[in-house]
């Protein structure tokens, strides 16, 4: 006779990029193995691989984690967690005025992405015909860019968001290009050019809490923005 295999509880969140409502559960000890694995190699593509399957796991697989942006990734994570293993979790933080260490409880389940207030424009026009459109940095993009060597990372991530090329007569698509194509292309560049793409880069989402604490040691006042997946753990 085959033992039992218990069932667990079903949840409802709402992607950030998309606004789509999904259905997870809680990661078990199987998925529990997976991250613990990716976490004592230090290796930041196996982490993300973990992500990966984690949450394509624990959303019944409705979910292709690689078209997922950062800020999704991170958010369904962090939703995941406090179902998983508890909704608070505890952070130390130095005191501003004397350094104390202090340790401030965070609710996992409160805390949100936040959205620029200035409004994003992922279209950019470069010259009078050319242009280009632009897309957030989705995990499998992040993934790519793992193992590039610094004096690659400007390229390959201004690359990663763009999403095509447009001229008077054709649209083109970048993830049709080669790599050289591409470098061509970001090399020609003017810097003004550069920093409008950049500016789209810096405006993206983020996981983002701003936390307020009264030092034990001195009484000050702190009041500390934390962002990413990792300030939160």
């Amino acid at each position: 006779m085959p033992l039992p295999v218990l069932e667990a509880a079903k949840y409802t969140t709402v992607v950030p990029s998309t606004k789509k409502t999904i259905e997870f559960r809680p990661f078990l000890v199987k998925e529990e193995k997976i991250l613990m694995i990716a976490q004592e190699s230090s290796d930041s593509s196996q982490i993300i691989r973990a992500l990966k399957d984690i949450i394509h796991s624990c959303t019944f697989g409705v979910l292709d984690p690689s078209t997922l942006t950062i800020y999704d990734i991170e958010y369904l994570f962090l939703q995941l967690r406090s179902k998983s293993v508890g909704e608070t979790s505890e952070l130390q933080f130095k005191c501003s005025e004397c350094q104390t260490n202090n340790n401030v409880e965070l609710d996992l389940s409160s805390i949100d992405v936040v959205f620029p207030k200035e409004k994003i424009n992922n279209k950019i026009q470069l010259t009078t015909n050319v242009g280009v459109i632009l897309r957030p940095l989705s995990i499998g993009k992040t993934q790519e860019l793992s193992g590039v060597k610094d004096k690659d990372m400007l390229t390959k991530s201004v690359a990663a968001y763009i999403e095509s090329i447009y001229d008077a007569e054709n649209v083109y698509l970048t993830d049709e290009s080669s790599e050289k194509e591409m470098e061509a292309f970001i090399d020609s560049l003017s810097h003004k050019n550069l920093e409008d793409i950049q500016k789209y880069m810096a405006l993206q989402p983020q996981l983002k809490e701003d936390v307020k604490f009264r030092c034990t040691g001195c009484g000050h006042d702190n009041e500390i923005t934390i962002t990413g997946l990792q300030s939160f753990f």
